[in-house]
């Protein structure tokens, strides 16, 4: 009788694994075949940027009806910005997050959106990215093997230092002040009066405890997540840059995509970054209540005076494509 259970049990096994791998086959080849994008990213998985990309992974499959799902990898485990590019240029990789900064390096037109005090106010940031300029910046990067699907808001930079207030540009004079690897990075700081350094976000905290720099700039919630609050004491809100994050997907990936999967991403990925948005400016008057609770002096100086001394820049671009797109994110105000 034990026999007969025994022989029982296993051909039901048995059943129950042939009916999985049957229609474990069938979804991989028949026509309702599941399509996965790999999106791998460098931040931690309660940042705001992640956070709306959990919300576009379930409004894909939600659109999609299951048929397209995106798997997220956050914590960099397969590299910064510059290798996650490299990547969806090369095919191993579908989407990643990065910094018109980085995307700069494969994409020079986008290094526009970098110029110092290019945008008057948050509300000319976003009212040049939702419009048709901010389109045409998205599909410039195709030339370089990549798609801009939407961008995510990565705030104002703003000099925060440690001994010295900044209130005017000439406050700046001789400081060194870490700034990213950038070269409109490097020639904003310079033209301000200040030391450009560029230093790795990973080694910054030590460099200003041990004074090899004297300040940085950056973002609130990054002043906050990177506790330079406690060496640093000032915070200049001068806004000299807004340096969006972007959605990108490679180009190859992209022209292997249906014309309904592509408005289907498209839709999503829209709606994720209002989403994110939102998480943002929550997020940044946070780390703004933070930083005053632990003695950190906000400062709100004459932006005005520190627009007129990167003039320079705008000077040596004029006759270029980089001149003519700034010209014209400038007149949509």
């Amino acid at each position: 009788m034990r026999d007969k259970t025994s022989f029982f049990i296993l051909g039901l096994l048995a059943g129950i694994l042939s009916a999985a791998v049957f229609f474990a086959s069938m979804q991989r080849g028949g026509g309702a075949q599941k399509k996965t994008l790999k999106l791998a990213h460098g931040l931690e998985s309660t940042h705001p940027v992640h956070l709306a990309m959990e919300r576009m992974k379930a409004r894909v499959e939600e659109l999609s009806g299951g048929a397209l799902s995106i798997d997220i990898y956050p914590g960099g485990p397969l590299g910064d910005e510059i290798k996650c590019i490299e990547q969806l240029k090369n095919g191993s990789l579908d989407m990643t997050k990065a910094s018109t900064a980085s995307i700069g390096m494969f994409s020079p037109e986008i290094e526009t959106l970098n110029l110092p005090y290019l945008f008057e106010n948050e509300a000319h940031y976003w009212k040049v990215l939702n419009s048709p300029i901010g389109e045409k910046f998205l599909n410039l990067m195709q030339n370089s093997g990549l798609v801009g699907l939407c961008y995510y808001d990565a705030g104002a930079r703003s000099f925060y230092t440690v001994k010295k207030e900044i209130n005017t540009p000439e406050d700046l004079d001789g400081l060194k002040i870490r700034v990213m690897n950038s070269k409109i990075a490097i020639e904003t700081v310079a033209a301000l009066g200040a030391a450009p350094t560029p230093i790795s976000s990973g080694e910054l905290y030590t460099a200003l405890s041990q004074g090899i720099v004297d300040g940085a700039e950056n973002n609130f919630p990054t002043f906050k997540s990177s506790a330079n609050g406690e060496i640093c004491k000032f915070f200049t809100v001068d806004e000299h840059t807004r340096t969006p994050d972007v959605l990108l997907i490679g180009k190859s990936t992209w022209d292997k995509l249906s014309p309904a999967e592509r408005e289907i991403l498209k839709k999503a990925a829209a709606e994720s970054s209002i989403y994110q948005r939102g998480l943002w400016k929550k997020m940044t008057e946070d780390a703004i209540a933070h930083s005053q609770k632990i003695g950190v002096k906000i400062i709100y100086p004459d932006k005005a005076a520190f627009a007129k001394k990167t003039q320079k820049i705008y000077e040596a671009l004029e006759g270029t494509k980089k001149g003519a797109l700034a010209k014209e994110i400038k007149d949509a105000q």
